[in-house]
């Protein structure tokens, strides 16, 4: 149940078990947004039905109910447990399910644009311009283990639920320690900790994303703020997000490209692009690639449970909504033509299967 502020609405998005650290965790802090005026939801994701593939029933489907809370926030904080070193399942079936390019804030503002110009892209896809607006986020993580190794992947892939959609982490922190149930209330730091984070994300909400000011723990990457890097020499790419920079003699880093970010909208932009052009120049070839994989399909080493029945290949088909979230029918359209303004793809043009992030 929601609870009521000044109009300005802060989402939790709780990945573990209910009334579990993770949780407690994340009520802490959205207890804490609640007191500065925001209003709060909470949702549980291993409460929603989420299909994740063929083999499950497109219906009954929470994806669309869900779409609705992402894009009606102002806050987002996501608070999942640790496990092998990195996030939650559910969490990443969210982030496959609807984020990638029907959530990409470039893509949408690129499109909005096209079709006021009365123009068609190559790829059409779904234009929901509530993603525009500017929201800001937080990221808590608990585990178990007091050791590093074991929680390095947590932070880095939180960050994909944000990338989309052009949200701005004001904060970001991970627990450990908790390593039974609901342990975490043992940890009045950490508890402490997390309305601090409730506290920083509701009082930023509405905040563009280069205003916004984030105020967690100090990181080696100036876009994400986190230490995980890869290193070619003395190149440096972070990890997380894709800044780029050298390794100075120090040892520092001096970062000198941020706009290969994925965080910033040039590379989203660039992202953008390079999906239009793709997919326009695969138009080009679409006869040449569906012989090539036909002769792929009488080659069938397939095992599956006894009664499983074989997943079809996704075709395009008619719905009141269109697609859910993530898993989007799109068409190509060769490079020049134009078409109508409609959303959902006319029936003259080549249709392809989409997945979350691009062209399957």
């Amino acid at each position: 149940m929601a609870t009521r502020g000044t109009g300005r609405r802060v989402l939790g998005l709780g990945c573990g078990q209910p009334h579990g650290s993770a949780e407690i965790l994340l009520k802490s802090a959205l207890r804490a947004a609640q007191d500065c005026g925001a209003e709060a939801e909470l949702v549980r994701l291993d409460e929603l039905r989420l299909p994740s593939g063929g083999a499950e029933a497109a219906e009954p489907d929470d994806g669309w109910w869900l779409w609705e809370r992402l894009v009606e926030c102002d806050g987002l904080i996501v608070s999942t447990p640790i496990i092998s070193r990195t996030v939650a399942a559910r969490l990443k079936l969210l982030i496959d399910r609807l984020l990638g390019p029907n959530a990409d804030a470039a893509i949408i503002d690129g499109l909005a644009t096209l079709r006021r110009q009365g123009q068609e892209p190559a790829v059409p896809f779904r234009v929901d311009e509530r993603v525009l607006k500017p929201r800001v986020a937080g990221f808590l993580a608990v585990g178990g283990s007091l050791t590093s190794q074991w929680k390095t992947l947590a932070l880095p892939l939180m960050h994909t639920t944000t990338f989309s959609m052009h949200i701005a982490v004001v904060d970001q922190v991970q627990f450990e320690g908790a390593g039974t149930p609901r342990s975490v209330v043992l940890d009045a730091a950490a508890l402490d900790r997390a309305a601090v984070l409730g506290r920083h994300v509701a009082g930023q909400l509405g905040v563009p994303f280069d205003q916004a000011r984030y105020l967690g723990p100090p990181g080696l990457c100036p876009m994400c703020h986190l230490d995980v890097v890869v290193l070619r020499g003395a190149d440096v790419e972070c990890a997380t997000c894709g800044a780029r920079g050298r390794l100075g003699s120090d040892p520092r880093v001096n970062w000198t490209d941020l706009t290969s970010s994925v965080i910033s909208m040039d590379e989203k932009r660039a992202h953008a692009a390079e999906i239009q052009d793709t997919a326009a120049r695969h138009a080009r070839l679409r006869e040449q690639i569906e012989e090539r994989a036909r002769a792929f399909e009488g080659y069938d080493p397939v095992v599956r449970p006894l009664g499983a029945a074989p997943v079809q290949r996704c075709r395009p088909g008619p719905t009141s909504r269109g697609p859910a979230p993530g898993m989007t029918t799109v068409a190509v359209v060769p490079p020049g033509t134009s078409t109508s303004s409609s959303i959902d793809p006319p029936v003259n043009r080549q249709a392809i299967s989409m997945g979350p992030n691009g062209p399957t």
